[in-house]
């Protein structure tokens, strides 16, 4: 199969049995790939009311069709199964080099199910597959375990995707890492691995991938490089990566501060991206096939954390430690960093339910008794990193807040729930959506909760009208504090995100930069595999994905209620600033989305005639039947 590798690799943990299955060419066209595989399998394979701890849950690694080619940024792989944090879909995507390996290897979906009756870890080299002992690695941080595992088999080029002890103690919001810091962190897929007492999986390939029309291939792969290169944004991105975001959201009035009370940070110059630049990077990295190479090493050589060094941060986690929680010590920030890359926390939930506690501390809901004698007030460096260990181990306060900011405001109680920044469980990004009003709709609307990427209408931010109305018809769509138009932008953003999960192309390039379309998204499938691709069929396929992702939710209990943000965000206006004045509208926003995805107004489920004409047959007699109960209940 051209593209593919033309295999799905099932092992049962618990019965300690590998089956190959021969990818089928129709599966293969009707779901693509990466994300595609792994949400089609969920539905079909995970039942209503699964324990996501349970052996029953299943973990999936999925590829798609341009990992381990030439084309430009298909580096990315998916990791999905139902959340532990949020107790619906859940998936998260990362970069590095593990996916193209784990296509060399030969296979484009990894399915993992039981549970091993001991710490245990996989080796996939080809078609060999084992089962290994992982006693001397349980307990090891991410960065260790990779390293024991390359000396173990005298390879530096194994690729490794492992969790750390966040993952193995069950903190609900544990991070699956590859190449140490390329993380897939959201909605708790490391602690799936940590209940399935899998602590890593170690793949190495020796095949190859070829491409049905090469001369095709190459002209759209030189074709996507060339729009990159020539981005008026591409030195920016090169130089910066997503750390750019610091000064420019807080120009904006949305950054972040001290728990979304504020949307401008006084010391945002002290930890921005720029700062960082100047003061500690000392390098540019790239993922597999990437020219952008957005990621930077860092080193610090002065102060009390001289000597630290390592690879990012991503934007999430700069403001998450320091304008999230009054911090303004730029080095802390690089420190902690490291802290949730080896440990495997989630950097926003972390920094969310940190910041909860916070604001619960200065309006008197938390007392210095509550949580372990720790002064909570913004900035506290030191009760910081104290939580941090906490909720790793899940002694003390931090027992709590491992269970992630919904869960634990119910366990704390005395009308905190207010203060918990999420939806449907997923704590909010760094972006107040109170001067990004179709990120605000995003949140809402995605599959995995309170989520940006599954959007991530950047075009908002373009305050281009005239482009606006040529695209769409609709000028306000490009200024970022309207609502009109803005279900149309995510309607179309949408389906854009999803089609750079399932080609496995980074959504910084392709989405974010604006570079991939539904015709050359259509176009390079097709040069890729051989497999007939139209345009429109290509949009279908995505529309598919978004609502089988939806149809399981909706069996879940899932309800047009639970497409909603924080109050906060839809009553309280920003105070200062370049938003001041502003909140999320989100009801006309949600209705003209519904409209166009084809979504009851009234309930959020999926209309059945809408999913016949995806080709989703069976979702769509299960959502009759759900609509049916619902309108009788």
């Amino acid at each position: 199969m051209f593209g593919y590798a033309g295999t799905i690799l099932r092992i049962d943990l618990t019965r300690e049995k590998v089956i190959r299955v021969p990818l089928d060419k129709e599966f293969a066209r009707k779901w693509v790939g990466g994300r595609g595989f792994n949400s089609a399998i969920m539905y079909r394979e995970v039942p209503p009311g699964t324990d996501p701890m349970s052996p029953d849950n299943l973990l999936m690694f999925g590829v798609g069709p341009l990992n381990g080619t030439a084309f430009p940024c298909a580096s990315r792989f998916t990791v999905t199964a139902k959340s532990p944090l949020t107790g619906i879909f859940g998936d998260s995507n990362a970069g590095g080099h593990f996916a193209p390996e784990m296509k060399y290897a030969g296979y484009d979906q990894i399915i993992i199910s039981g549970k091993a009756p001991k710490p245990c870890y996989l080796l996939i080299q080809d078609e060999k597959v084992q089962i290994l002992d992982a006693a001397h690695l349980w307990g090891q941080d991410i960065w260790e375990t990779h390293r024991v595992i390359r000396e173990d088999h005298n390879d530096q080029r194994i690729q490794v995707a492992c969790i750390g002890p966040a993952g193995e103690n069950g903190v609900k919001y544990a991070i699956v890492a590859a190449n140490l810091t390329r993380v897939a962190g959201r909605a708790g897929m490391g602690t799936v691995m940590g209940a399935k007492n899998l602590k890593a999986l170690a793949i190495r390939g020796s095949g190859t991938i070829s491409v049905a029309d090469p001369r095709r291939f190459h002209e759209l792969a030189e074709a996507f490089k060339h729009k990159v290169l020539t981005h008026p944004g591409y030195e920016r991105r090169a130089q910066l990566g997503t750390t750019q975001l610091v000064s420019a959201l807080n120009n904006l009035g949305i950054l972040p501060t001290r728990h979304f009370q504020e949307g401008v940070f006084e010391f945002a110059d002290a930890v921005s991206g720029e700062a960082l630049q100047r003061l500690y990077n000392v390098k540019q990295k790239a993922c597999f096939a990437c020219p952008v190479h957005c990621s930077r090493y860092y080193v610090i050589r002065e102060g009390s954390n001289a000597g630290t060094r390592g690879e990012g941060p991503e934007y999430e986690t700069q403001c998450g430690f320091s304008s999230r929680l009054g911090n303004s010590d730029l080095q802390f920030v690089l420190k902690q960093n490291n802290f949730v890359n080896k440990m495997g926390l989630d950097s926003i939930e972390t920094s969310e339910v940190i910041g909860f506690a916070m604001e619960c501390y200065e309006k008197g809901i938390l007392t210095k008794e509550d949580v372990g004698g720790l002064d909570l007030t913004w900035g506290n460096k030191e009760a910081i990193e104290t939580l941090m260990n906490w909720i790793v181990t899940r002694s003390g306060f931090g027992e709590t807040l491992a269970h992630g900011v919904r869960r634990t405001a119910k366990l704390v109680g005395k009308g905190s729930e207010k203060y918990a920044f999420h939806t449907k469980g997923l704590a909010l990004i760094c972006g107040d959506p109170r001067g990004l009003k179709a990120f605000g709709l995003t949140y809402a609307i995605a599959s995995r909760g309170a989520d940006h990427l599954r959007a991530e209408p950047v075009f908002e931010l373009t305050n281009d009208p005239e482009l606006a109305e040529q695209r769409w018809g609709i000028r306000e769509i490009a200024d970022r504090l309207e609502f009109k138009g803005k279900g149309v932008l995510v309607n179309y953003t949408e389906e854009i995100a999803t089609l750079t999960d399932i080609l496995t192309i980074c959504k910084n390039i392709g989405l974010s930069m604006g570079i991939l379309e539904h015709k050359m998204a259509a176009e390079v499938y097709t040069a890729t595999t051989g497999l007939n691709m139209t345009i429109e069929e290509i949009t279908r396929t995505a529309q598919r994905i978004i609502h089988i992702e939806r149809c399981f939710n909706a069996r879940e209990g899932i309800r047009r209620t639970d497409d909603t943000l924080p109050a906060r965000f839809l009553k309280e206006p920003l105070q200062k600033g370049a938003t001041a004045g502003h909140v999320v509208e989100l009801e006309p926003m949600l209705i003209e989305y519904y409209q166009l995805r084809g979504i009851d107004p009234e309930t959020g489920i999926p209309a059945p005639s809408k999913l016949r004409e995806l080709g989703l047959n069976e979702p769509a007699r299960d959502m009759e039947g759900l609509s049916t109960a619902v309108s009788k209940s």
